[in-house]
């Protein structure tokens, strides 16, 4: 397999775990495996995510309260974490929660 290119974006305060940093352009390595939102989350976890990892993530997915959407569509609609990420990709991690 070929490396993917993709273009990740946090908002709605997710880009605060991210030093602020909204928009991402990705270069995911070859590998054996095809490149799933799943095996995503960990990639961005370890590489990307510079605090406070339990407020982006929840065991193997999302936080509940951080929409995902692909290319504009609500990854529900995708298979969610077994969605295949292909080069060109946008995927928007949008947090639905706020502080009060």
């Amino acid at each position: 397999m070929s490396a993917v290119e993709l273009s990740v974006e946090f908002s709605g305060g997710a880009e605060l775990l991210f030093g602020k940093v909204k928009k991402h352009c990705v270069t995911l390595p070859a590998q054996e495996e095809l490149w799933t939102i799943g095996l995503l989350l960990y990639w961005i976890r370890d590489n990307l995510l510079l605090e406070r990892p339990e407020l982006f993530m929840q065991g193997q997915t999302v936080r509940p309260g951080i929409l995902v959407l692909v290319n504009d569509t609500d990854w529900e609609l995708l298979g969610e974490l077994e969605y295949q990420i292909r080069s060109g990709d946008k995927i928007v991690f949008i947090s639905t929660l706020h502080g009060g």
